[in-house]
């Protein structure tokens, strides 16, 4: 089995990480934790919505770089900073999620974190995608 390393140029440079990792043979594709970052490295969006939407675009454009489509994502996991804030806001996450990902949604599942890697990120997503 090989490996090819993915990092877009979309996205903000990679430190000791790869944006995806695409695994031949078996065509699975795992995403890094994505969060907020623009190119430059910086969180932006001051809500979670709009921290939400920019995470789930890079995971996307990570997945895109890598050969997959958001209907491929097999698993995705989402870490929050304020879970009671995320299930308040979940209509119009899951709003934004249909929007830049359709109705085919991956197994998923929502973990509280006291904080993240970057102190201003409100939200992370990772998971994996099984290429056809």
């Amino acid at each position: 089995m090989s490996t090819e390393r993915v990092n877009p140029p979309e996205l903000s440079p990679p430190t000791g990480f790869s944006h995806a990792v695409v695994a031949t043979g078996t065509r699975v594709v795992f995403l890094a934790g994505q969060t907020a970052l623009d190119t430059d490295g910086k969180v932006v969006g001051a809500t979670l919505p709009e921290q939400f939407e920019k995470a789930l675009t890079n995971l996307l454009t990570a997945l895109r770089a890598a050969g997959g489509i958001p209907a491929d994502l097999a698993r995705v996991t989402v870490y929050a900073t304020d879970v009671a804030d995320y299930r308040a806001r979940a209509p119009e996450l899951g709003s934004v999620w249909r929007r830049l990902a359709g109705r085919d949604y991956p197994a998923m599942a929502v973990v509280g974190a006291a904080r993240l890697w970057d102190e201003q990120a409100l939200v992370e997503l990772d998971g994996f995608a099984v290429l056809p």
